[in-house]
Order: structure tokens, then C-alpha cells, then sequence
């Protein structure tokens, strides 16, 4: 008997050969999450599904820029006035972003928070917002203004009316505490699908790799192939759903934080690395950057294999895709 598993709906799908592993689909985070174990019995899987629900659960009430009384949101009401002791956790957190930052240029930025919405991805935009209010909508953003203290292991935003938010790497950095959580317990094999940002380990019940596939973005019945993913982390960004489109240019929704203007060269960017927090500041980023500086900038990257899909459709492999790993659909 062949077991899908959709992993997210747009652009995976995972699948289990043989006896279905144990899952459990909730909303957690304001997403839609599937955690899936390998088990003995159902009791077993339940115990094991419950503790990483928690786990997430406490991810969020640290990082969430929604609840009042998270670390964020003080972080964030104290801008421009004076440094907020945090967690450490959430201290390394925030390091680790801006790290990512550093390395892509800006095009990965939490401070993107800061940022004026001038785009509307509902149908409601009738024409191109102006050079001067794009412009002006970035002016609270950039990652250089995010003030670091090892000692007090505080956090300062410099800039009055400042954010940061972890929306572009906070449920992959849930699914991988969830895993690492799982795994600390004795879980021997599963899945924390985190609304397409994906971590796995082990193996499938009958001992193969867990398989992912690559779905064209523009039909979502066509599977473009499909690769196995052992012990590792799959993220996508995509943009085929939410865009306007203004003098016969797509503008998509995810926006470059330093400039303000919609990226328009990348119909989606997967990226598989070892963390799901990594692979979805990699996905963002390179969408970002577009196809050329992206691909270039992954290929001198260890560890990190990359597949974009280009505004012609056109899949697109980073060097350390190992092409006679794909099955092709």
C-alpha cells in the first residue's frame, strides 16, 4: 500500500511505503502543522506527539511579535529607547540572524518588521505605489541597528518604532527544537512539518529515506521529481499565488527589505540543509537575491543544496544537487 503524506501543498509531498507511520495535523503558531512519528504503538506516538507540541508551543510564546508579553514584543516596545534582557536562547536566536543577514547582503533581515505595508496582495491595489513612499517604507529597517550585549545578553532596536519578527525563520526554528527534542527522547524516526518548513530524521517504517517532491508551481498536479531527504531539513519560498501585477511586470509578495520592492525573478527557491531555521532565511534570502546571485551565492555554501524555479519555470539546480538522486515523475 502506498501512504501520501502532503507535506505542503503547494510544493511537497512526502510519501511511506508500507505501514503508515503515526501523525497528527494541528494549528500551531497560526499555521497549519503536521508532526509525524515513527512508533511502536499509537500510545507511544501520542506521548511523543504531545511533547513536541509543547515544545512548540513554548517556541512560540518566546519569539511571537503578536502576545504582549513575549521577549519580542518588549524588545520591540523598547525601541529607541533602551535594551531589553532576553533569553538566552532568544539572544542566540537573534545572533544567528543577523549572521544570515551579514552573509546575504540584507536580503534576510528580521527587522523587515519595521517595514510600512505600501503592498496589497488581496486584489485591492489599482496602481504602483510611488518611488518616495517605497522608499520611505524601509527607513526603519536594517539589521545594523540591532544592538547587541554578550555580557547582559540584552537586546537594543536604535531606531524609535522599530520591530524585529521571526516570521521568516521562526516555525523552521520550532520544527528543529521539536525534532532535536524527539530525538533527545529516544524517537527514532518522523517528521515536523511546519507549514511547508520541513525537518526530518530516520527513516521511512520499512527502513528507506523519506522522499520529497518537487511540485511545478504552476500546476500542482505535476510533480517535477522527486529526492530523498535523510536526517535533513526542506524549505521553500513561493510567490506563484500572491502577486499584482502592474505595466505586464509580476511584483510578488515577498518584498527585498532594503529596498522595499516585491522580488519578480523567482517563481519558488527550495533549499535543503541540515536546519529547517537555516534552509528558511536561505529560501527567503535567495528569492530575494534572484536566480544568478542567488545560485552563485549557494554554490559556495557547504552543506546547502538548492532548486529554483524560474519566472519561464524552468528548475534550476545548485551544483551540490546530486541530479542522479532525482527521480523523475
Amino acid at each position: 500500500m502506498k501512504t501520501a503524506i502532503y507535506v505542503f501543498a503547494l510544493f511537497f509531498s512526502l510519501i511511506s511505503f508500507g505501514q503508515p507511520p503515526y501523525k497528527r495535523t494541528l494549528k500551531l503558531m497560526g499555521s497549519s502543522f503536521d508532526i509525524t512519528v515513527v512508533a511502536k504503538d499509537a500510545d507511544e506516538a501520542n506521548i511523543a506527539i504531545d511533547m513536541a507540541i509543547t515544545e512548540i508551543t513554548r517556541i512560540e510564546k518566546l519569539i511571537s511579535s503578536w502576545d504582549k508579553n513575549s521577549q519580542t514584543s518588549t524588545i520591540n516596545r523598547n525601541a529607541g529607547m533602551k535594551p531589553v534582557q532576553v533569553d538566552k536562547e532568544l539572544f542566540q536566536l537573534i545572533q544567528r540572524a543577523i549572521k544570515i543577514s551579514k552573509l546575504t547582503n540584507g536580503a534576510f533581515d528580521i527587522s523587515y518588521a519595521s517595514m510600512d505595508k505600501v503592498w496589497f496582495f488581496d486584489g485591492s491595489m489599482t496602481k504602483m505605489p510611488s518611488e518616495e513612499v517605497i522608499k520611505k517604507s524601509v527607513e526603519k529597517v536594517g539589521y545594523q541597528n540591532i544592538i547587541l550585549n554578550e555580557e547582559d545578553h540584552s537586546v537594543f532596536l536604535k531606531l524609535k518604532g522599530m520591530k524585529i519578527g521571526f516570521g521568516a525563520i521562526g516555525k523552521g526554528y520550532a520544527a528543529d527544537k521539536a525534532k532535536a527534542l524527539l530525538q533527545e527522547k529516544g524517537v527514532v524516526s518522523g517528521i515536523i512539518n511546519a507549514s511547508g518548513d520541513l525537518n526530518t530524521w530516520g527513516t521511512q517504517p520499512n527502513g528507506k529515506d523519506w522522499l520529497v517532491a518537487i511540485i511545478n508551481p504552476l500546476n500542482k498536479a505535476k510533480v517535477f521529481s522527486w529526492m530523498p531527504v535523510k536526517n535533513s531539513a526542506v524549505v521553500t519560498s513561493g510567490n506563484y499565488e500572491k502577486y499584482v501585477k502592474f505595466n505586464n511586470t509580476l511584483y510578488t509578495h515577498i518584498i527585498d527589505p532594503r529596498t522595499g520592492y516585491p522580488a519578480k525573478e523567482i517563481l519558488s527557491a527550495t533549499i535543503f540543509t541540515k536546519t529547517a531555521e537555516l534552509a528558511d532565511a536561505l529560501a527567503t534570502s535567495i528569492f530575494v537575491m534572484g536566480v544568478h546571485t542567488g545560485l552563485d551565492f549557494i554554490n559556495q555554501l557547504n552543506g546547502v543544496e538548492c532548486i529554483i524555479i524560474d519566472a519561464n519555470n524552468k528548475m534550476i539546480f545548485s551544483k551540490n544537487i546530486q541530479l542522479k538522486n532525482v527521480q523523475n515523475d
